[in-house]
């Protein structure tokens, strides 16, 4: 089967259980195995090995994300992926016994203008009670449009939308974006008939207030997709307009409180504010009480996060209201800042001499491409040589001005002048010239890729945000290509992952 499984985790404690159980079910399954299986480890920093049972005759590979949340981590995966199909699942599901044989009969049936396909989500309920308001929550799963749960993408049709919209940083409205976008490209979404199941996860009591994050990530999804975006996603109103009237009802008493005392009027203004505060309140608390099992815990837990939620849900929609004041349609990549010494230029220890520079084979075409397809350029290197005493900033400045004579015009140039003991926050694999050559170039580092030869490189990417792709040289190590989350064999190879599916020129 043409098909790579990717799947994304954050190495929760049950990681043990619950990701063992769903390989042990891709690889006990009736029909074709999946051609490789790809688990994007995205905890923030490197710790233990992830504990990921025996492959017992699957091919599994393990690349890191560097914790920059799902959408990158998915990303991350199927960039890696070389077949014509990419199926994602989330760490806890549980397939059913035919899942590979109906996996790969949906995409077999598929024909050629679909672009993805849906497999069927069950959540199972709680047995002899009502559920809570959290398990009703992610009951919704089973009726979701194109979640990622069980979501099958042509690794063509991923490259051409260049993937997944990095700006969603939490498991929320990512995969309602890359489905708008898919479908408004031309291609079909269809729904399967393979099915999993989807277990609720434990949530600790204040996991409601924490989801209201989701509100920004709702400005952001009406920046790109217009007002109609709920509509077209299969999504509710919401009650984010209720959540205003009641903070602001609860704000407005607390703002006429001190006054009350002194007159008859502020009296009367908290009075009725805090009453409309309350009656809101109440009612909301009521609407999660009534379906639920209403034991004593359920119950304090819907009274308190109820008073919560609306002043949070108003906090987040403002918070995405700035952030993403200036959103555009997700385009991919915008610019690509590659390191120097090895990359471009030939390597020449702590060089400051321009007639000694000399270009790395193909490096002015990969830079041409990307100026072609309005790609922006730049480059960040370490230049450790300066806090030595080898050479100067300006022995620097001259040898980038002999390459971008070789290589046509830069963007923009970064370096990094300080040695390992200097504690700076700019040389690689710290992230800040990737922060810098981002912000001088008017582009965020989630829409930069960082194209380098050693694990530096791809680590500063990882922690600035950006899109790290490993073009490995003699000096690689091989630790370092097994972690890259990417690999090129050329800087050619390179642009061909960042342009993705637009046409060679």
């Amino acid at each position: 089967m043409s098909c790579t499984v990717v799947i994304p985790t954050i190495g929760r404690p049950s990681l043990r259980v619950t990701l063992h159980a769903l390989l042990a079910a891709l690889r006990d399954g009736a029909g074709p195995a999946p051609h490789e299986i790809i688990v994007v480890d995205d905890r923030p920093a490197p710790g233990a090995p992830l504990p990921l049972p025996p492959p017992a005759g699957q091919r599994i590979r393990v690349i890191r994300s560097g914790g920059r949340g799902p959408a990158a981590a998915r990303n991350a995966g199927w960039r890696a992926a070389t077949t014509e199909w990419v199926a994602f699942l989330d760490d806890d599901v549980v397939p059913e016994a035919e899942w590979p044989a109906r996996l790969a009969a949906d995409l077999a049936a598929l024909p050629p203008e679909a672009g993805g396909s849906q497999g069927r989500v069950s959540v199972p309920p709680p047995v002899g009670r009502a559920p809570t308001d959290w398990e009703r929550g992610t009951a919704g799963l089973a009726d979701a449009d194109w979640i990622t749960a069980d979501m099958a993408y042509r690794r063509g049709v991923l490259a051409g939308l260049g993937g997944f919209d990095e700006r969603f940083r939490r498991a929320y409205r990512e995969d309602a974006d890359l489905a708008l976008r898919a479908m408004d490209a031309g291609h079909g979404l269809v729904l399967g008939e393979r099915r999993l199941t989807h277990p609720v996860r434990p949530a600790g009591f204040w996991a409601s207030v924490r989801a209201q994050a989701g509100n920004a990530d709702d400005v952001l999804m009406r920046r790109v997709h217009g007002p109609s975006w709920r509509r077209r996603a299969g999504e509710g109103r919401g009650l984010l307009r209720r959540h205003v009237l009641t903070t602001a009802a609860g704000l407005l008493a607390l703002a006429a409180l001190p006054a009350a005392p002194r007159g008859r009027r502020g009296a009367a203004v908290a009075l009725t504010a805090a009453g409309t505060w309350a009656a809101l309140t109440a009612r909301f608390a009521r609407e999660r009480i009534r379906p639920g099992p209403r034991t004593p815990e359920e119950v304090t837990k819907m009274l308190v996060t109820s008073a919560a939620i609306p002043p949070a849900a108003v906090w987040h929609r403002v918070r995405g209201l700035v952030v993403h004041r200036r959103a555009r349609a997700w385009g991919g990549t915008r610019a690509v800042l590659f390191d120097r010494d090895d990359t471009l230029i030939r390597d020449v220890p702590y060089n400051g001499d321009p007639a000694r520079v000399e270009p790395m084979p193909g490096a002015r075409r990969a830079l041409d491409r990307l100026r072609r397809h309005g790609v922006r350029v730049g480059v960040v290197s370490n230049q450790s040589g300066i806090a030595q005493g080898r050479i100067t900033a300006g022995d620097v400045r001259r040898v980038n001005a002999r390459a971008e004579e070789l290589l046509g015009p830069i963007d923009v140039w970064e370096f990094c002048p300080h040695d390992d003991g200097d504690g700076c926050g700019c040389r690689k694999p710290r992230p800040g010239l990737v922060e810098r050559a981002a912000e001088r170039l008017g582009v965020p580092p989630s829409e930069c890729a960082v194209i380098g030869d050693i694990g530096g490189d791809i680590e500063a990417a990882a922690a600035a945000g950006a899109r790290g792709i490993l073009v490995p040289t003699g000096r690689t190590l091989r630790t370092e290509m097994a972690r890259a989350p990417e690999t090129a064999p050329t800087l050619d190879a390179a642009v061909d992952l960042v342009l993705g599916g637009r046409r060679r020129r």
